[in-house]
């Protein structure tokens, strides 16, 4: 085999062929080749801190303009370019913010003008710290119906009920509007340093833990909640509240038995406004090319629903609950109550997840669109600032909204200057025109929260697609699903990310595992069972895990090496024993029949010797001149004696019982399989259970004579082999290789195949 340091490479246009001859590499002559560095420098964390504290003047212009990213792009902001689109942009969203910022402020169990609060404050903000060019911050149904279920827990209507006249039980709704509104506060502030504590230690990534089906199975089960919760306005009845699992069925329920007290009048309002708004949103989707604006339908009905209020005195003469009292003006910032925390630290970290999850969700949509990045851990720190002022501005968590970002996004918004401007529409409504919805039905406000959630339940179109694609995720999207609905929101998130964990457990300890053979002519080795032309090689086993190996499916891979292989290490070595056994049974009773047959003819000697003795004395008393030579010498002749102990012949039967007690087992595993080799390709890491394993494969198939190998192993993967004492005299880093390839030509060389048909298609040159 010619085995030269010189490389060439041919290469041609058509056929795309190649030549390449080198010698075979081991990890000792590739470190020796591709100069390995020993020594990395690394910069410590003292290095990184006091790197990260010096006081240069490029890096707290560096640091101003990545914590204040606003810095950055408004001085190159260009009115000609972006103007006229970010104003008819933030025009539309503000438009979208009155009605939404109402309505959804039903969903937090509190007053309306409060979502317009959370509509204009946390905007301003993210204008500052955000990096994403489209998003649109403010109110969203899944997190308002996330605080809406904290408000009423800890400040139930039960606990401000009255006495009203003629001995009548009434709520005290303005007490209860302050407590809750105060329990609003707390939880968004407590979200929002969750938040910024987070972005701060740049934990962005903890959202890939958040799986698109979890999100998507989790705001579709969110929206259920939502729906659920706007039935009583728009029907009109007034039902028991219920807390914890299966609290969705008990107000299911409870509605159907309240079901004949309808307030015909509320429910009359709400299906013609139901009518008016999904006709007028299929429009806008249908002509939405054509449309400049799309028709501000929710804004349309809103108007209408107020002025027919007023003129025909509903609340008066139907009896039909309204906004009621708008104060006009904006409220003064004060500290929220932090004795709130301790009740409402679980709550908010839900919402510090679920809404940074949809937020940077969106922007990475738009940022991959449109060709410009977007800093996760500088989205959770603008969205943790958007909450924590608002916190103290007594506005209710937010994050993105889908509606308002794609209406950003289509109306020509470019920057998040449409932000600004959709805030100024919200501002003058605050101001001057809040005081005109007064009369505005409550019921409107559910209709408007109900339509918008038609993109939500759209989602259900993933079951399909994902039980053709991916019936794993499938699975993680129902049971998201139904943990949401069936448990409360918080509970459903945390069962639905310990299940999806789980999920990726389970399919790390039980990954495919297959075994390679090589496709003629080229240097792939592809799996045996998927490729018809992938030919397994005569006397070496190449072994593959689909999935990384530690130490939850370490054993695991053990086990599934064994059962490929075909090779019954733990049987081979009781055979051995067994084997050793006997052979030391039979050693033993050869030894004592040698010592019975030395004393038996030590005995024959005796006798003989005597009786030769007795004959010679009775011969020399009666022959004594026939005795005497001519020499004069008295010669005494006892014959030949043979003990028969012959050493030599012990010897030979020795061998050839070692011969014939060896294993038929052995022989056929020492013809069939000398050599394994583990293809490392998806290992990134070794952990002390999976060394364990590797010494363990590494002895156990040795004393069946059989060599093991490892191919693909990464540089980190064998610094930790070097720290872990893996290498020792017997398994020495020839035993790894960069390539199965390498491994393959290793082992043919050392069983010396030269004689061998197949080792005329493996040379050392590989021409493909």
């Amino acid at each position: 085999m010619n085995m030269n340091k010189t490389g060439m490479g041919v290469s041609e246009r058509a056929g795309a062929k190649f030549c390449m001859e080198r010698i075979i590499l081991d990890e000792l002559k590739l470190e020796e080749v591709a100069q390995r560095q020993t020594e990395i420098h690394r910069p410590s964390i003292k290095e990184k801190f006091g790197d990260s504290i010096r006081c240069s003047v490029g890096q707290w212009k560096t640091w101003i303009l990545t914590w204040i990213p606003v810095l950055s792009w408004i001085p190159r902001y260009s009115l000609q370019e972006n103007g006229l689109g970010d104003l008819v942009s933030g025009v539309s969203v503000g438009i979208m913010h009155l009605p939404q910022g109402m309505a959804y402020a039903l969903l937090a169990s509190v007053p309306p003008v409060f979502g317009l609060y959370t509509s204009f404050y946390p905007v301003l903000v993210y204008f500052i710290f955000g990096t994403s060019k489209h998003v649109s911050i403010g109110t969203f149904a899944v997190i308002s119906i996330m605080i809406g279920s904290v408000s009423q827990r800890l400040a139930p209507e039960d606990n401000f009920l009255t006495n009203g006249t003629n001995g009548s039980v009434v709520v005290d709704t303005e007490a209860r509007n302050v407590h809750r509104v105060k329990v609003a506060a707390a939880t968004t502030l407590l979200c929002g340093i969750f938040q910024v504590l987070l972005g701060l230690v740049r934990f962005g990534f903890v959202v890939t833990y958040l799986s698109e089906p979890l999100v998507r199975g989790y705001t579709t089960g969110a929206a259920t909640h939502v729906i659920i919760s706007q039935l009583k306005y728009m029907f009109g009845v007034s039902p028991r509240r219920f807390s914890g699992p299966l609290q969705l069925l008990y107000t299911l329920v409870e509605l159907g038995s309240l079901l004949p007290q309808t307030h015909i009048p509320t429910l009359v309002i709400s299906l013609v406004a139901l009518t008016a708004l999904v006709i007028a949103k299929e429009i806008n989707s249908c002509y939405r090319h054509k449309l400049l604006l799309p028709v501000p339908i929710e804004l349309i009905v809103i108007i209408a629903g107020t002025l027919v209020s007023h003129y025909t005195d509903l609340r008066a003469v139907n009896g039909v609950d309204v906004v009621g009292e708008i104060p006009s003006g904006l409220v003064p910032p004060r500290v929220p109550e932090v004795g709130f925390f301790s009740s409402v630290v679980g709550d908010a970290f839900a919402m510090a997840v679920v809404g940074y999850a949809i937020s940077i969700s969106l922007g990475k949509t738009f940022a991959l669109k449109y060709g410009y990045k977007v800093d996760s851990n500088q989205e959770l720190v603008a969205l943790g600032f958007s909450n924590v002022v608002g916190g103290f501005f007594q506005c209710y968590s937010v994050t993105s909204s889908l509606s308002r970002s794609l209406v950003q996004e289509s109306t020509g918004g470019k920057t998040q200057v449409a932000g600004v401007i959709s805030a100024v529409i919200v501002l003058i409504t605050v101001l001057k025109l809040g005081s005109l919805f007064e009369e505005l039905p409550t019921a409107l406000l559910s209709t408007i929260v109900f339509v918008n959630l038609k993109g939500m339940f759209m989602q259900c179109q993933d079951i399909p697609a994902l039980w053709k694609s991916n019936r794993v995720d499938l699975l993680v999207w129902l049971v998201t699903f139904l943990c949401t609905v069936l448990l409360n929101l918080d509970l459903g998130l945390a069962a639905s990310i310990i299940f999806t964990l789980l999920t990726v457990i389970f399919r790390t300890q039980r990954p495919m595992y297959s075994l390679l053979g090589r496709v003629p002519d080229t240097e792939l080795y592809l799996e045996t069972e998927s490729y018809k032309q992938a030919k397994a090689i005569p006397g070496i086993t190449i072994f593959r895990s689909s999935a990384m190996l530690y130490y939850a499916n370490a054993e695991l891979y053990q086990e599934a090496l064994l059962e490929k292989s075909g090779i019954n290490v733990p049987e081979l070595l009781q055979l051995k024993k067994r084997n050793e056994e006997e052979k030391a049974k039979k050693r033993q009773e050869r030894e004592e029949d040698n010592q019975t047959g030395v004393l038996r003819e030590l005995a024959n000697r005796m006798l003989v010797s005597m009786k030769n003795a007795s004959e010679s004395v009775h011969r020399q008393r009666t022959d004594h001149e026939h005795i005497i030579n001519d020499n004069g010498l008295a010669t005494v002749s006892h014959g030949n004696m043979n003990c028969g102990y012959q050493p030599e012949q012990e010897s030979e039967e020795e061998d050839r019982d070692k011969t014939g007690t060896h294993s038929p087992s052995c022989d056929s595993v020492q013809e069939h399989t000398h050599s394994i080799i583990l293809d490392f390709t998806p290992v990134s890491f070794i952990d002390t259970v999976t060394l364990k394993t590797l010494k363990n494969i590494f002895q156990d198939f040795a004393e069946v004579d059989v060599t093991v190998y490892i191919a693909v192993c990464q540089v980190c993967v064998v610094q930790q082999l070097e720290r872990g004492g893996f290498f020792s005299e017997s398994v020495s880093k020839g035993r790894l290789f960069p390539s199965i390839h390498d491994a393959v030509l290793h082992c043919l060389c050392q069983r010396d195949l030269s004689s061998s048909e197949f080792t005329l298609e493996m040379p050392c040159v590989t021409r493909f």
